[in-house]
C-alpha cells in the first residue's frame, strides 16, 4: 500500500513537473478560509493559488482625482472632429447630387467633371464648417457650465444646447428665439434618449 501510494505520488509529481512544476497542496482547512465570493469552488488540484484569483479592488488603476468616465473636455475633441467629418461627408454627397442635377444637360466632359468636383468640395467644406462651429460652441458651453456648477448631468446638456442655438442664430430676437428653441428641442431629445432606460424602469415600477 505504501509503495503504491508513493508510486502514485511520484507519477503525480512527474506529471506536475512536466506541465510546470508540482501543484501546491492545500488542506481542507486552508481552502475553507479562502474567500470565493462570486466565484465557483476551485479544484484543489489547480496549479494556481486560488487566493490570487480573488479581485477585491477595481480592475483599472486611475490617477488620484480622476473620474471613471470621460468628462466634457475630453469628449469635446471627439465631438468637434466627428461633427466636422460628418458635415464633410454629408456636404460631399449633397454637392454631388446638386452638381449632377445642374449639369445634366451637359455631356460627360472635362468641364462638367471640374464643375462637379468644385461643387462637391465647396459643399463639403461648407457643411464641415457649419457642423464644426456648432460642435465647438456646444462643447465650450458644456465645459463652462460643468465647471461653474461643479456637476455633470443632463442639465448641462440641455443648457449648452439651448445657448448654442441662441448664439448660432444670433441675427435678431426672432432668430435667437428660434435657435434657442431648436437647441432646446435637440438637446432635450438627446437627454431623453440617454435616460430612456431609467424612464421605462421608473414607469414599470409605478405600474
Amino acid at each position: 500500500m505504501d509503495g503504491s501510494s508513493q508510486g502514485s505520488g511520484g507519477m503525480k509529481g512527474g506529471m506536475g513537473g512536466l506541465f510546470g512544476g508540482g501543484a501546491p497542496e492545500y488542506s481542507n482547512t486552508e481552502l475553507a478560509g479562502v474567500p470565493l465570493t462570486g466565484m465557483s469552488p476551485l479544484s484543489p488540484y489547480l496549479n494556481v493559488d486560488p487566493r490570487y484569483l480573488v479581485q477585491d479592488t477595481d480592475e483599472f488603476i486611475l490617477p488620484t482625482g480622476a473620474n471613471k468616465t470621460r468628462g466634457r473636455f475630453e469628449l469635446a475633441f471627439f465631438t468637434i472632429g466627428g461633427s466636422c467629418m460628418t458635415g464633410a461627408a454629408f456636404g460631399a454627397v449633397n454637392g454631388l447630387r446638386m452638381s449632377i442635377k445642374e449639369t445634366r444637360d451637359m455631356g460627360w466632359s472635362k468641364p462638367r467633371n471640374v464643375q462637379i468636383l468644385n461643387m462637391v468640395t465647396r459643399q463639403g467644406a461648407s457643411w464641415a464648417n457649419t457642423l464644426g462651429s456648432v460642435a465647438l460652441l456646444y462643447s465650450v458651453f458644456g465645459v463652462a457650465i460643468e465647471k461653474a456648477r461643479g456637476a455633470e448631468d443632463d442639465v448641462n446638456t440641455v443648457a449648452a444646447g439651448t445657448l448654442t442655438g441662441m448664439l448660432f442664430k444670433s441675427g435678431g430676437l426672432k432668430g435667437v428665439a428660434r435657435g434657442g428653441l431648436a437647441g432646446l428641442a435637440l438637446s432635450g431629445a438627446y437627454a431623453l434618449y440617454n435616460n430612456w432606460d431609467h424612464l421605462t424602469d421608473f414607469s414599470t415600477t409605478i405600474h
